[in-house]
């Protein structure tokens, strides 16, 4: 099967069906308020930057997301600490800024369910990279996250992202997508997005009780979510891995 990826900025038009597109992100992970805030203007503010493919019916089957910012603005310099949470901050703040940008930011590879394992999510990396090159960029960055760390929960992020196979390449399927195109990693991102909220909520999102202190496994979650049971809520703080793609 072939696929056919264009902009937002090409094909306005098509905004409504990359819109309501269907994904499998767990529900809460669409909770962090920054991005709530933040991932919508980007069609609406950037749309050069979001490009979907669609299959030979036209349907739409994949979105790739992203930001330029100014990484190497005063006061910035690393990639932060709070990753995908702080880079949509940055982004749009130079936006309003007018601050020139120097770097983009990937922020999202979506694959629709019934379309995923025909490499897709790698097609859509490579029109990233493309699209940023195309841009008059020299890098991409990209907040990765780990696709299979979930399944490891306990494990700290950074022991996971060390993990190599015998080819070299790194064991989580995601990452490895990444390092096949030419990414390295550069650093943990320890904090790269928090979703707080009461524990009716976490109840309603992931079916769990949610009635005892403490760590809690939730499918999806990348680290366990924090329960205060007195407190009536808890607090996921997801980590990301930086990863690099010179251009």
């Amino acid at each position: 099967m072939t696929f056919t990826i264009m902009s937002l900025a090409e094909r306005p038009d098509r905004w409504p069906a990359v819109r309501d597109m269907a994904d499998s992100w767990p529900v809460f992970v669409t909770e962090d308020l920054v991005g709530a805030a933040c991932f919508p203007r980007i069609a609406a503010e950037l749309p050069a930057y979001v490009l979907f493919a669609e299959d030979e019916d036209g349907e739409v089957v994949a979105t790739a997301h992203s930001v330029p910012f100014a990484l190497r603005a005063p006061g910035r310099g690393g990639l932060p600490a709070r990753g995908w949470d702080q880079v949509l901050t940055w982004a749009f703040a130079d936006l309003r800024a007018g601050v020139r940008p120097d770097t983009v930011s990937a922020v999202a590879v979506t694959v629709a369910p019934h379309a995923q394992g025909r490499g897709l999510s790698a097609l859509m990396l490579t029109a990233m990279r493309d699209n940023a090159r195309a841009h008059g960029f020299g890098e991409v960055v990209a907040p990765v996250r780990p696709s299979a760390k979930h399944l490891q929960p306990r494990t700290p992020v950074e022991e996971y992202v060390r993990r190599m196979r015998p080819d070299g390449l790194p064991e989580d399927p995601w990452m490895r997508v990444h390092a096949r195109a030419g990414a390295t990693v550069e650093r943990v991102a320890p904090a790269s997005m928090t979703v707080s909220a009461s524990l009716e909520q976490w109840r309603r999102w992931t079916g769990l009780p949610f009635d005892t202190d403490g760590p809690v496994e939730v499918p999806g979650a990348l680290v366990p979510v924090h329960c205060d049971v007195a407190g009536g809520h808890a607090v996921y703080v997801e980590p990301n891995v930086w990863m690099r793609h010179p251009l």
